[in-house]
């Protein structure tokens, strides 16, 4: 067997098996919903005023 073929030969069964591990994901694991709370400091949603130098 040529060199070149085995290394793609290779690199297409390694390609394959990455297939196939996602597509497992995708049939057999289901995703939990939950819910996601972010708490934003009050001084990003309302900063303090810039004071100017009067």
């Amino acid at each position: 067997m040529p060199t070149l073929f085995r290394f793609l030969f290779f690199c297409a069964t390694i390609v394959g098996m990455v297939y196939l591990a996602m597509w497992s994901l995708v049939v057999f694991v289901e995703p939990r919903e939950r819910d996601v709370t972010v708490r934003i400091p009050s001084e990003q949603v309302n900063p303090p005023e810039q004071q100017t130098g009067q």
